[in-house]
């Protein structure tokens, strides 16, 4: 078993998230204080998560290096394509082989 689960959060609320961050950090002492303030205050379970959401907007925002959502939705994508093409080639390649094998038979 897992120690590790997965809830998924409207984009909606991570944005609200971000939004809020930005908002109330120069009434706090430092970034990890309003994050954690906005966690629970918006429900969510650790600030963690509020974190990562700040640091991937500031990456698809081109304030920070990194690896933008739309480019990493890209590559799955194109990694998904990749082994789709690796199975049909593999499918391919044993039905030539086959029917290479089939000519090679004599004929009765």
């Amino acid at each position: 078993m897992s120690g590790r689960t997965s809830t998924r959060y409207p984009a909606e609320l991570r944005e609200r998230a971000v939004r809020m961050v930005s908002e109330i950090r120069p009434d706090h002492e430092s970034d990890w204080a309003a994050i954690t303030q906005v966690a629970m205050l918006l429900g969510v379970g650790t600030p963690e998560t509020i974190r990562k959401w700040c640091r991937q907007a500031e990456i698809d925002g081109g304030k920070r290096p990194g690896v933008s959502t739309e480019e990493s939705a890209e590559l799955k994508r194109l990694k998904r394509e990749n082994a789709e093409l690796k199975r049909a080639n593999a499918i391919l390649k044993s039905a030539s082989i086959f029917f290479a094998a089939e000519l090679d038979r004599p004929q009765r």
